[in-house]
């Protein structure tokens, strides 16, 4: 098929070029005298990004469920009660992993569409008295369904009832997009991967520990190895990895930071949402259609999951983005699957790149029978675009 194909699933998202170049490099010894400052430059890269001061980056060579795990045996005991929220496919799958592992799993169940919910954590965790619940664990953005949550309210119901838990945090679709911030609302795990805001390709599993869950660590009985926090902090310190890192990712890691503080963190989080408005006006305003997200409150700004009209097969308008216009869209997931499909809005996008997704999903919804207006969705994000200010992070402006 002529052209390129067009990237808009929510991860792997698109790599720069400049990503690309900087990851084509001759292998190297990574045991060099000269290695460590590779990986003291990406490590404080990280704490930028993360915005702490106090926490450890840490990099595993992995995706991101590898950090899901290392987050709940470093720091917990065997039999340990969890409390967690599902409200979609990867919160559901963190849930799964603890069980699997023989975790005590406390899960609220939240409607598909809504985030994490406030005040039913807060009831569970006043209810807690003996403080059995060692750990609570929430999707920042749900990626499955294109839901935020409050992290920061979480945080303050924890802080309020004065419970010890720890917070761990998927934030995998979120950072490098979405605004993080470690220190302040005193996320003792985050966990997130390569292939999304980090505009990389995927196989490299990113996290960030607290002081508090660092000695959790110290003190846990649970058996890991590879996942290992301790081996990590250990080599990280003389700038060296405690098994073979991969070297391109490195670079190209180096590059996507730098990148980011270059465009400068609070502009890439205005351009992320300043972007996800325009494609939400496609779909609310342009065709007429509903996001997954309930209310906007929820609205993610790196993944918009759409709504099908009843008695239409979101699955099939996938497949015709992709066989006929070269489009990739994401897929809904187990409860949602046939029902939504989403366009990620996250990583390397400006305007333009945007409207080729929403045409191409307008013309396969189209082709599959679905009662949009031709040209809508892209006459309505087009009008958000143009009247409303970009950020700097987007192109000149007269």
């Amino acid at each position: 098929m002529a052209g390129h194909n067009f990237l808009f699933v929510p991860g792997p998202s698109n790599v720069p070029n400049r990503v690309l170049r900087a990851m084509a490099v001759p292998m190297e010894d990574h045991r060099s005298v000269t290695f460590p400052t590779l990986t003291r430059e990406v490590l404080a890269g990280l704490r930028r990004l993360f915005k702490t001061e106090h926490g450890h980056p840490i990099l595993f060579p992995s995706s991101g469920t590898g950090c899901w795990e290392a987050a709940l045996t470093n720091c917990l005991n065997p039999g340990d009660a969890i409390l967690a929220s599902r409200f979609g496919q990867f919160s559901h799958l963190w849930c799964d992993m603890g069980q699997r592992l023989g975790f005590d799993m406390n899960v609220l169940e939240t409607e598909w569409g809504e985030g994490a919910p406030v005040e039913r954590t807060r009831d569970a965790l006043a209810a807690d008295g003996e403080h059995r619940i060692k750990a609570v664990l929430v999707c920042h953005n749900e990626t499955a369904t294109g839901v935020s949550s409050d992290i920061a309210a979480i945080r303050r119901v924890m802080d309020e009832l004065n419970h010890p838990a720890l917070l761990f945090v998927d934030s995998v679709s979120g950072l490098g997009s979405l605004d993080f911030r470690m220190d302040e609302w005193k996320v003792d795990v985050c966990v997130s991967g390569s292939q999304k805001g980090l505009m990389l390709p995927a196989g490299m599993g990113i996290t960030c520990v607290s002081a508090k869950a660092l000695e959790a660590a110290r003190n846990s009985r649970y058996p890991r190895c590879y996942f290992d926090y301790q081996d990590m902090v250990r080599s990280n310190a003389g700038g060296y990895f405690p098994y073979t890192p991969s070297i391109p990712m490195l670079y190209g890691l180096r590059e996507s930071l730098a990148m980011l503080e270059e465009e400068g963190l609070e502009h890439v989080f205005a351009r992320h949402h300043y972007l996800a408005e325009g494609v939400r006006a496609a779909v609310l305003q342009g065709w007429k259609l509903s996001l997954c997200a309930k209310e906007p409150r929820w609205y993610s700004d790196s993944v918009s999951a759409i709504v099908v009209p009843e008695g239409f097969n979101a699955s099939l308008v996938i497949e015709r983005a992709y066989r006929r216009y070269n489009l990739a869209l994401g897929a809904g997931l187990s409860k949602v699957a046939g029902k939504v499909f989403r366009i990620g809005h996250l990583g390397d996008l400006n305007e333009l790149m945007l409207m080729g997704a929403i045409a191409g999903a307008e013309m396969a919804m189209l082709d599959c029978g679905i009662p949009v207006t031709p040209g809508s969705g892209v006459a309505a994000a087009s009008e958000y675009w143009r009247t409303h200010e970009a950020p700097p992070g987007l192109g000149g402006r007269s």
